[in-house]
């Protein structure tokens, strides 16, 4: 019956590298259930109930990732988006003031929308119309962008106020920030000779290893819990879930009031969600299958029009269920890099969503210095796309180059597209190729000018 519905043989693949590639899929985006619920329920932002949200990124994680895997067969896992909860709670609920109900809706409307345009062939259009170049730019691009996450749920990269960034004081924070990253590190170390060595699940294995490695270092006393600045007990608890919490999120979206919102001012909500989540799910895809080789020889993405609709459909069940924008996960590379081919690893994935629930405690234990080797590995795997593109050709390569830097350097996949899409249009325009730039081209680069000035 596997075989039938996912065609393993097919995809060159089998059941065991399907379940293993889908629980380190999980395993790399476990860390949703802990900081979602956090960033949603902080006071100075949406101030939502962090259980219900929990319960409900579980739910949202569970049926968009179970779309992706029975419409359209992919790998790919989704979850509440990292920057789009931010922008969620702090800008539209904290800075702009609106409640958390109109905020839901923004981003249930911004589904619906989403379904329309997949069930036509404007987003398979856009994502076409990317040059090969630029798709090479963005995977590499991803690839830096989740490593760089991973420093930093390692505690390896800092923040600095000369510099911005900076590498941990191993010795001023010893017990917390530098033996976490010392682990991370060691992990990393673990992971990359494993996957030299050929051994199947090489980047679950490390995930583990370094947790447990973890748990050892606090039993020791060399890892001490700050709670105060977010350093917690590494063991697993097994406390269950209020399942009752749902219902201070679910259908919350329906109820809200527009009093004092305006329409112009909901529109531009809505149109900040569906903008950043267009380019982050397109952007996405392209770094993420690319990397798995499942582009074809013109550089376009099979069945890419139910990957998006199960993109679309559960950014919308998501906003039922009372959670910010779901969309496909970078750290679905992840897996593919597991050797994840077809759905049934998201269906993997998509169930241990959904058993989170009734584990929630447990799963949220797993640190971010556990997860990071997987992502700073898998980081390297991705990069490597950028070595089939042409340097000796500069109107190819410099695109391809800004969209990869700028992805890890403004912390955001849509804006590294939007340079590499402006750059790449402009270049081409100025040295006299404007006729190789398609049509859509040119209004990608419009929308995205358009977008700076207005938005």
């Amino acid at each position: 019956m596997l075989e039938k519905y996912f065609k393993l043989n097919e995809n060159h693949t089998t059941v065991k590298t399907e379940v293993i590639a889908g629980i380190t899929t999980f395993m790399t985006m476990a860390y949703i259930l802990a900081v979602n619920p956090n960033l949603l329920s902080n006071e100075f932002g949406s101030n939502m109930d962090a259980t219900a949200v929990l319960i409900a990124t579980s739910l949202a994680s569970f049926v968009g990732t179970l779309a992706m895997a029975l419409l359209a067969n992919y790998p790919f896992a989704l979850a509440p988006g990292m920057g789009l909860n931010a922008y969620f709670s702090f800008t539209v609920c904290g800075a702009m003031g609106y409640s958390w109900q109109v905020a839901l809706m923004a981003v249930f409307v911004e589904g619906l929308i989403f379904i329309v345009l997949s069930l036509t062939n404007v987003r398979e259009a856009i994502f076409d119309a990317i040059p090969s170049a630029l798709k090479k730019g963005v995977s590499a691009g991803i690839g830096l962008f989740i490593a760089f996450i991973g420093l930093q749920g390692a505690h390896i990269v800092v923040a600095n106020e000369s510099t911005l960034v900076s590498y941990v004081d191993f010795a001023g924070n010893w017990h917390t920030e530098g033996i976490c990253a010392v682990l991370a590190l060691i992990g990393l170390l673990i992971t990359a000779v494993l996957y030299i060595k050929g051994v199947k699940g090489s980047i679950l294995i490390g995930i583990v290893a370094t947790w447990l490695l973890g748990m050892l270092a606090q039993a020791a006393g060399i890892y001490v819990v700050d709670k105060a600045n977010g350093f917690y007990s590494l063991y697993p608890s097994m406390a269950l879930t209020d399942f009752s919490a749902i219902g201070k999120t679910f259908g919350q979206c329906f109820q809200a009031d527009f009093t004092g919102v305006g329409v112009f001012n909901f529109i531009v909500v809505l149109l900040s969600f569906l903008f950043v989540d267009m380019f982050d799910t397109i952007g996405t895809l392209i770094g993420v299958s690319s990397k798995a080789g499942m582009l074809d020889e013109k550089d376009k993405l099979p069945r890419i029009k139910p990957a998006l609709l199960a993109d679309a459909i559960a950014t919308s069940a998501g906003a039922i269920f009372g959670t910010s924008t779901t969309t496909t996960f970078v750290e679905s590379s992840a897996g593919v890099g597991e050797g994840a081919r077809t759905g049934l690893a998201s269906v993997v994935t998509g169930f241990l969503f959904l058993l989170a629930i009734f584990f929630a405690p447990i799963f949220t234990a797993i640190p971010g210095f556990a997860t990071a080797p997987a992502l700073i590995f898998v980081g390297f795997l991705m990069v490597s796309a950028i070595l089939n593109v042409d340097f000796e050709n500069a109107m190819e390569a410099v695109p391809a180059y800004l969209c990869m830097i700028a992805m890890p350097l403004v912390y955001s996949i849509s804006e590294g597209i939007a340079i590499g899409v402006v750059s790449y249009v402009v270049i081409h325009v100025v040295c006299g190729k404007f006729k190789k730039i398609t049509p859509l081209m040119y209004v990608l680069a419009l929308l995205f000018i358009c977008k700076y000035i207005f938005l």
